[in-house]
């Protein structure tokens, strides 16, 4: 049984535990805001691009399952369960650094990677019946229409202006959204949809260095604690002889 500070730090240990487990619960959900929210989405970005929410999850899931070894060990004083849990909570970290570099990694290569998702899938929005639903949701979602502009649906100067429906902020009775139609979106998606990817990315860079921080101070007391342990175990073995 540990005495004094050691007591403390036990205590302490166990409420840093409770906090830590709701933080794995933080991330989770983070996590699979982000991916969610991507789904939506899929047509203008790139396999990779789901790495760091998807870590992030499972970070979390796997932060929620660590927080019992640290309950268990400082509540059982068990020296094992808190080494166990001190390298587990460094595992975590090292995730959590390949998390925080995708995501740096992510946020630089953002823009180069939706202009060339969206001139690629810009031109079979008649033709592709799932393209054509990832740019409705992303126009009526986001007040936007085009790449760059609502000019980027007609190319051509000869070409008639007709916008596609989710351009306008209301359908109107005619069933047509032309550029000059009352309440028409003429502001690109390029730039809001890059913003709301970036400030995602944000979010998940947030999350890391939180996490990060309280995992330090977790490894720091149980170290501590653990440290206590062995010399308890050592002074019984030392008075028995």
């Amino acid at each position: 049984m540990v005495s004094g500070g050691m007591a403390c730090i036990k205590y302490i240990l166990f409420a840093f535990n409770f906090a830590f487990a709701i933080c794995g619960v933080a991330c989770i959900a983070v996590g699979g805001w982000i991916v969610a929210q991507y789904k939506g989405y899929s047509n203008f970005v790139d396999n990779w691009f789901y790495a760091a929410p998807i870590i992030i999850l499972v970070v979390g899931i796997i932060v929620f399952l660590v927080s019992f070894f640290g309950c268990c060990g400082a509540v059982k004083e068990n020296h094992c369960m808190i080494i166990t849990f001190s390298v587990l909570l460094l595992v975590i970290l090292a995730l959590e650094v390949g998390a925080g570099i995708s995501g740096y990694m992510m946020r630089r290569n953002i823009g180069t990677m939706l202009q060339q998702r969206m001139n690629n899938t810009l031109h079979e929005y008649e033709t592709n019946d799932d393209v054509k639903n990832s740019w409705d949701v992303m126009q009526h979602d986001l007040g936007c229409c085009g790449i760059n502009s609502s000019s980027d649906w007609w190319p051509k100067p000869h070409k008639h202006p007709r916008l596609p429906l989710s351009c306008c902020h209301e359908v109107p009775a005619t069933k047509e959204c032309e550029y000059n139609a009352v309440g028409a979106f003429n502001e690109g998606c390029m730039t809001k949809l890059k913003a709301k990817f970036e400030g995602n990315a944000l979010k998940i860079g947030i999350a890391v260095l939180v996490m990060a921080f309280i995992q330090l101070v977790g490894v720091f007391f149980a170290c501590c604690l653990a440290r206590s342990i062995r010399r308890e175990y050592e002074t019984v073995e030392t008075t028995a002889h």
